[in-house]
């Protein structure tokens, strides 16, 4: 692949994976953290300044600088994190669904990730 074509689609795969990160802001079912670290990946194979801005950026930054120094997530964001998690879950398991199997699959889609998230190291 030529050089222009893979720094062409790492781009495009980090500004999607940003904007994919603003919508977790708002929506709780999706992730936010695992998009930065995707699009920090992809600018810093493709985009100094993208990069830079990114990590530069007072929302994301410290998250950012935070898994790439430390591996770790602030204890703050992960209890955040699993609490909207629970919420969102459990307002889609009793009020959206009525399929007992599709509730029983979404209650352990949350317990699977809250254990995954809880297990991710915290420095603080």
């Amino acid at each position: 692949m030529k050089e222009q074509t893979k720094k062409f689609f790492l781009i495009t795969a980090g500004i999607l994976a940003v904007g994919l990160a603003i919508v977790g802001v708002v929506l709780p079912v999706l992730p936010t953290t695992p998009f930065l670290l995707v699009a920090a990946a992809c600018f810093a194979r493709s985009s100094e300044r993208l990069y830079e801005r990114l990590l530069a950026n007072p929302g994301f930054g410290p998250y950012i600088r935070e898994w790439r120094q430390y591996r770790s997530i602030p204890r703050r964001a992960k209890i955040s994190a699993i609490m909207l998690i629970a919420a969102s879950f459990s307002i889609t398991i009793f009020l959206v669904l009525d399929n007992f199997y599709a509730q029983l699959l979404m209650a352990l889609l949350a317990l699977t990730i809250s254990i995954w998230l809880y297990r991710i190291p915290s420095r603080d």
